[in-house]
């Protein structure tokens, strides 16, 4: 389905405000006028009234010629002039009679008078009537100047609601046209996102909603250009990893297939082959454990154990491997259980990876420290040269350690650090960096404690 364009929308929210506003200040107005011409007729009537009673109180009720006079100067303004004889009988316009003798005429007595308004036959008459010397006598004009001045005005209203329409028309399309602009540039970089280039910005200007939405896209663009950046790094880095091993499964294969060793060498040979195809495959096993983290599927088997068991047990692999580098290995337990809620094969495969990256830094003399303390901590820490202080805050970031320090020193490619932490927050502990005691660094596994 076609969406409408935001032009089209502000055009259409334009011309809706512009014609309700014409149409509600069209009918106040018209109410207003006619109410106010009303008043000023009612004024006008009530002066002339005014007048002619002083006249007739003068002259009396009774002088024809005088009334005449009179009926004939009014009569050219639309107004009709009732009496009222002593006796009660009404002379003039028939409705006109008929509005007087409503608004009680016949009942005004000297010096009285009536002011309103009146409906006979559907037309509306302004009254005013006087009681004066030998009877009363009423002035009654027909409502029809407030009707042509209202007809005037509802044309003037339409015509006014003609031009505020084509102006609503106009200022919408301009001022959508307006707001678009920017909103198409930012969509014109979202575009180029998409299809890979992430050093494109849209520029910030317009209203602030809509610099906000160029600011989030800019934004989103420097994080993916950032995140990007951090993967080819860390592919860079795990290509390293892995063409190390490779490279002398390569080569010992090569020499053992052209029969260039032999005896003891083969055997040498075959040795070196099955360590580096450990190697790479727990490697593959850490990239695709990292990788299912994040997924619905990958499971944990939590559980209360003894954490003093499954350190005991990764000691004993870890002792035998920093006794062939010439590297002091040491367990610091607690002299009775200490119980916790983790995954044990999960926990020690996060011991295994962090004392693997200890004996890679470890020079040969050094310490390296397995420790458990209550009421669920564990601890590696090395003798190692350590990390600069800012760095163990991103030392679980895939990579990061990796570029900062390859070429400096023994390096990983960062999977192990990274699953370590995932693995870590997804048994409901914590793991953190920083100095150890023995001159290197110390990473800190806090689990739940089974109270």
């Amino acid at each position: 389905m076609r969406r409408s364009s935001l032009a089209a929308r502000i055009t259409a929210v334009c011309l809706v405000v512009a014609a309700v506003a014409a149409i509600v200040a069209g009918v106040v107005a018209v109410s207003l006028v006619r109410r106010t011409g009303q008043d000023v007729l009612r004024r006008s009537l009530s002066a002339q009234a005014d007048v002619l009673a002083g006249q007739v109180d003068e002259t009396g009720l009774g002088s024809r010629l005088g009334l005449t006079k009179v009926a004939q100067v009014v009569r050219g303004q639309g107004i009709s002039v009732v009496t009222a004889r002593p006796r009660g009988a009404l002379a003039g316009d028939p409705n006109a009679v008929l509005a007087a003798a409503d608004a009680g005429l016949t009942r005004l007595g000297q010096g009285g008078s009536i002011s309103v308004a009146k409906t006979i036959a559907g037309q509306e008459y302004l009254v005013e009537a006087r009681g004066v010397n030998g009877g009363a006598f009423a002035l009654v004009e027909p409502v029809q100047m407030a009707a042509t001045t209202q007809r005037v005005l509802v044309r003037n209203v339409l015509f006014a609601l003609a031009a505020g329409l084509l102006v609503a028309a106009v200022a919408g399309l301009l001022l959508g046209r307006l707001l678009a602009r920017p909103l198409r540039r930012t969509a014109g970089v979202a575009a180029t996102m998409r299809q890979g280039r992430r050093d494109l910005r849209a520029p910030v200007e317009g209203p602030a909603e809509v610099a906000e939405v160029a600011t989030a896209v800019n934004e989103l663009a420097a994080a993916l250009q950032h995140s990007e950046s951090r993967q080819r790094e860390f592919l860079l880095s795990v290509s390293h990893e892995l063409r190390t091993p490779l490279t002398a499964v390569h080569g010992f294969a090569e020499s053992l297939a052209d029969g260039v060793v032999t005896g003891e060498d083969a055997r040498r040979a075959g040795q070196t082959i099955q360590r580096e195809s450990q190697r790479l495959d727990r490697l593959v096993s850490d990239l695709l454990d990292l990788a299912r983290l994040g997924a619905d599927e990958f499971r944990l088997d939590l559980a209360e154990i003894d954490l003093a068991d499954t350190v005991r047990a990764s000691a004993e692999v870890w002792h035998a491997r920093c006794a062939r580098e010439g590297v002091r290995f040491q367990v610091e337990l607690p002299p009775g259980p200490v119980r916790g809620v983790a995954d044990a094969r999960r926990l020690r495969q996060v011991l295994d990876g962090l004392c693997e990256n200890a004996l890679r830094v470890t020079p040969p003399g050094a310490p390296i420290t397995l420790g458990l303390t209550a009421p669920a901590v564990l601890q590696v820490r090395d003798g190692g040269p350590g990390l600069a202080p800012e760095d163990y805050a991103v030392a679980f970031e895939r990579g990061v350690l990796n570029a900062k320090y390859r070429g400096k020193r023994p390096v990983g490619s960062g999977v192990g650090l990274a699953l370590a932490h995932g693995l870590a927050t997804r048994m409901g502990g914590a793991i953190t960096a920083g100095p150890a005691p023995e001159g290197g660094a110390a990473f800190t596994i806090t689990l739940r404690p089974v109270t």
